[in-house]
């Protein structure tokens, strides 16, 4: 346990942080010994029922479970998250969860465990992560989709008006509008998810629907009092009327700013909006409104990506040639960091400020590259990745950097110095500087 007493000097726990942030609580432990320390403070309660760091780490959950886990759940618990029915199922896969309540200062939460198994397979990390607010939204969409009426006219992932509600909202306002009524009022404001295809091709439709609902509930927490509509896979659609009608400048920009953050921060989903209103003696439909909103929506979506590629630009001018010593011994207290954790796997750490990079010295004997350390490595690294597999190995990393995505590892193939091929699995992170922006780009890579 030696390697884990100067963590934050290390830039260990920095690291550990960047890869858990999502979890209530994360433990290392050596699994012979027992011995464990705690990645990060306990975000469920302050009085955790397991020290910081110690021995016995088994017995002690043992003890703390008969202390918070729920009196329903605590045999289930006993039974299957002990140190033998943890060790079965990790030999199985590398990984093993279990979902269970627990009781914290007199209120019931929904928590999952989430057990990783080390390469070395001497370590085991364990994660518990608070899902009450998902167990909570699963339980009212569940009640509002039993009537099967409204079933029809709701989005079943989101809980939202559906496709269907929309066309009937909209063939109602049509009518009116043609039947020459002097009080219609309303407008449309349409939105765009951005990266759900990549999303969903390298992180899978999970993650994707999670990034759904998160985008969901920011659009309908800024309109209040309006109907909002999934009509698409990424695609939302606002029917205002009343007082988000008459604040609707505010509240695009309220919309948009939050979405900008988002991109900004990497803290939540990024959506392209427009917005119209009916003009009576002007639009002779509905259609005429949705169009215009429509239409804006998508010169939104080019602003954002002009604005992508103008930061790239940016970026690319402003870098520097040479990184200075003081970066550079940064940079290789981070990767000693990464190293310990990473065991015999291949790991690497950018300096994205000047695109100077550090390899393992086993992968680059392995793949005859020409230094441990390189100025543009990612551009290298991409001449070893299989012509059939460089597609998605670009989606992956670029969905590293999507807002409130979580990333999982993906598998390609790298050719080594023979000509063969070898699989290779990626675990990837991003650590950030101050102001949101990414400064270290790193992984751990694991050779099948």
């Amino acid at each position: 346990m030696e390697d884990f007493k100067n963590v934050e000097i290390t830039g260990f726990y920095q690291i550990a942080i960047s890869l858990a942030e999502h979890f209530a609580s994360v433990y290392y432990v050596e699994i012979e010994s027992e011995n464990f320390v705690e990645f990060i403070p306990s975000k469920l309660h302050e009085k955790n029922p397991l020290p910081k760091s110690g021995t016995g780490f088994f017995d002690l959950a043992t003890v703390g479970a008969s202390k918070y886990v729920h009196p329903d759940d605590l045999e289930m618990v006993l039974k299957k998250h002990n140190k033998d029915a943890i060790l079965a199922a990790l030999s199985k896969s590398i990984s093993y969860s279990l979902s269970f309540r627990v009781i914290i200062d007199g209120k019931v939460l929904h928590v999952r465990h989430i057990d990783v198994m080390s390469e070395d397979k001497k370590h085991i990390i364990f994660c518990m992560e608070n899902v009450e607010a998902e167990y909570q939204e699963r339980e009212v969409i569940k009640k509002t989709l039993q009537s099967a009426e409204r079933m029809a006219r709701l989005d079943e992932l989101t809980g939202i008006k559906n496709k269907n509600a929309f066309f009937e909202q909209s063939k109602a306002l049509d009518e009116r509008i043609k039947s020459g009524a002097d009080d219609v009022q309303f407008g449309v404001l349409m939105c765009d998810l951005n990266n759900l295809k990549t999303i969903n091709d390298v992180m899978g439709h999970a993650v994707g629907d999670e990034v759904i609902q998160k985008t969901s509930r920011m659009i309908c927490d800024v309109f209040k009092h309006s109907p909002v509509f999934r009509i698409g896979g990424d695609e939302f659609a606002v029917l205002l009327s009343g007082k988000d009608l008459e604040e609707r400048e505010e509240l695009l920009g309220a919309l948009k700013k939050e979405s900008w953050e988002n991109k900004r921060f990497h803290s939540g989903p990024v959506v392209a909006c427009g917005m119209s209103v009916f003009e009576k003696g002007v639009d002779k439909d509905f259609s005429c409104v949705f169009q215009r909103s429509d239409k804006a929506m998508y010169l939104n979506k080019s602003e954002i990506k002009s604005h992508d590629i103008v930061e790239t630009l940016k970026k690319m001018e402003l870098l520097e040639k040479n990184i200075p010593a003081e970066r550079k011994r940064k940079l290789d207290n981070l990767f000693d960091a990464l190293l310990t954790v990473a065991g015999e796997s291949y790991i690497y750490l950018n300096d994205m400020r000047y695109d100077y990079s550090r390899w393992s010295l086993a992968l680059i004997d392995d793949f005859a590259l020409e230094s441990e350390y390189m100025y543009h490595a990612d551009l290298i690294w991409q001449r070893y990745v299989h012509t059939e597999d460089i597609e998605m190995y670009k989606n992956a990393v670029k969905l590293l950097f999507c807002p409130n995505t979580e990333w999982k590892p993906f598998c390609y193939r790298a050719r080594k110095p023979d000509g063969s091929y070898v699989l290779l699995t990626t675990r990837g992170f991003v650590l950030y500087d101050e102001t949101g922006k990414p400064e270290y780009f790193g992984g751990i890579i694991i050779k099948k």
